[in-house]
Order: C-alpha cells, then structure tokens, then sequence
C-alpha cells in the first residue's frame, strides 16, 4: 500500500532537502534501499542511478556543470499508487552561459513507506 497524500509530501521534502544539500546518508532515509532514478534530460543524456555512489556522482556532475540550476512551479499530483511531479526548469551552462529552459514531469513509485522509483522526463521549452 502506498503512503497517504500527507505521508508522500513528507517524504518528497525530506527528499528534496537532501538533494539539495547533496546528503546521500538523508536521501536514503526516505528512499528504498534499491532505489531507482531514471531520467533523460531532454536532450540527449539518459541515465539510470541505481546506488548511492551513482547519485551523488550524478550530483556532483549536475553542479560542474550548471552554474545555477532552479525549480518553478513545482506541483504534486498524487494518484492511487503512485505521484507525478510537474516542473519547469532553468538553468545554465557553466561552460558557455547558454540559458536553458525546460518543462518536465518525474513519475515516483513507493515501497515499504519509501521512494522506490523516480523517473524523470523533460524537453526543452521552445522559444
């Protein structure tokens, strides 16, 4: 059984502190052991994060690479067994400064009272 509305929300804000202070040891609290996170990031990398070294890889990867990076309306949209998250996305290429817009959608999956699964889907906002 999945968590409830007000269980999900819990989770997805310790989840979403974690991420953003860069806490592996936090993120797994609120994620399965046998977490999964799967993206593409709507131009031509697909990944697949299957343990703790690979997502923090990942996140020091995404900071060399953006030097700003920031959510805008974030929405939660819980189903039955499993919450889709709504977003748009901007950031911008350490590199080059090459402003980037995208719009995207991440589908969760639950187990044990934990994430078990994110998915991430994005493209890029046509100008």
């Amino acid at each position: 059984m999945a968590p409830s509305p007000a269980e999900r929300d819990e989770l997805f804000k310790g989840f979403a502190r974690a991420l953003f202070k860069g806490d592996i040891d936090a993120l797994y609290r609120v994620v399965t052991p046998d977490f999964l996170w799967t993206f593409h990031d709507g131009l031509t990398v697909t990944k697949s994060l299957a343990d703790p070294a690979a997502i923090a890889g990942h996140l020091a990867e995404q900071k060399s690479l953006f030097s700003a990076q920031r959510f805008h309306d974030v929405a939660y949209h819980h189903s039955d067994d499993m919450t889709f998250m709504t977003f748009r996305l901007s950031e911008t290429v350490r590199a080059t400064g090459e402003a980037r817009e995208q719009r995207g959608v991440e589908v969760y999956t639950f187990s044990d009272g934990k994430l078990a699964t994110k998915d991430v889907y994005r493209k890029p906002i046509a100008s």
